[in-house]
């Protein structure tokens, strides 16, 4: 099989309005000492199809007690090297998905894959370093614009043979998604837009989007879709199935 795709599970965390990512252990902590918090779980994606490797999102940048970035850990458990990641693709640039684009190390910042194209949407990249908003992280993308290889995309369309991409907005105005077909099998990321698969099962405007309506019909778009076309969908926040496929019950969604 060409596709395979891999979950990097990055754990479990609580966020408040200091938008400050502290890990969360349900074994051992407690909801009700973290008031006024979501919950939330953050893992990205590997991608291996044919020869290619492709990271979807880069989680938190959190490192282990020894300074090993969670991330590459992850890489290495589902048995790759990730000096061979080629792509990074990210939906957008928001700290829980892209602080792991960087490596925080002995007091210094790295590139996480500094071999890798960082690919964005341009307007993305734009409000990552003109907006006020605490959720962008701009030493991130001020370290990133001097050491990278930036792939800047616009609107929708296709990367290569295999991804295509588009924008979306409504999580944020520059969010995007991505579609990987190799001709056999067909992943979905919908990043922010259909980050798990509840959101399928249940109509809802979510606050933390930008324009929540649009975000809800998307979700009910995309759901269509991957019915339609026997997409597996990967859910960046599930607490649950983090891969999934869908199916039409009468005029409801099945998680499979």
């Amino acid at each position: 099989m060409s596709l395979q795709v891999f979950t990097l599970t990055e754990g479990s965390y609580s966020v408040d309005v200091t938008k400050q990512f502290i890990p969360f252990d349900p074994s051992i902590h407690h909801p009700k000492d973290r008031p006024a918090s979501l919950f939330i779980h953050v893992q990205p994606f590997l991608v291996k199809i044919n020869d290619m490797l492709v990271l979807l999102d880069t989680g938190l940048g959190y490192s282990n007690e020894q300074g090993q970035l969670h991330l590459h850990e992850n890489i290495k458990k589902a048995g790759f090297r990730p000096e061979d990641v080629q792509l990074v693709l990210m939906s957008h640039l928001h700290f829980d998905h892209s602080g792991g684009m960087v490596h925080h190390h002995n007091g210094k910042m790295e590139l996480s894959f500094p071999d890798a194209t960082y690919v964005m949407q341009r307007g993305e990249w734009e409000t990552a370093f003109s907006s006020t908003s605490s959720s962008y992280h701009t030493d991130i993308f001020e370290f990133l614009q001097v050491n990278a290889d930036i792939q800047l995309i616009e609107g929708s369309g296709q990367l290569n043979e295999f991804i295509s991409y588009e924008l979306t907005g409504a999580h944020c105005p520059y969010h995007q998604v991505f579609l990987i077909d190799d001709g056999i099998d067909k992943a979905f990321f919908g990043g922010d837009v259909l980050p798990e698969p509840e959101e399928l099962l249940r109509k809802f405007i979510a606050k933390y989007d930008y324009d929540g309506r649009k975000a809800m019909e998307l979700r009910e778009e995309f759901g269509q879709k991957a019915a339609a076309e026997h997409w597996k969908c990967l859910f960046y926040h599930s607490k649950s199935k983090t891969q999934a496929y869908i199916e039409l019950d009468g005029d409801r969604f099945k998680i499979v």
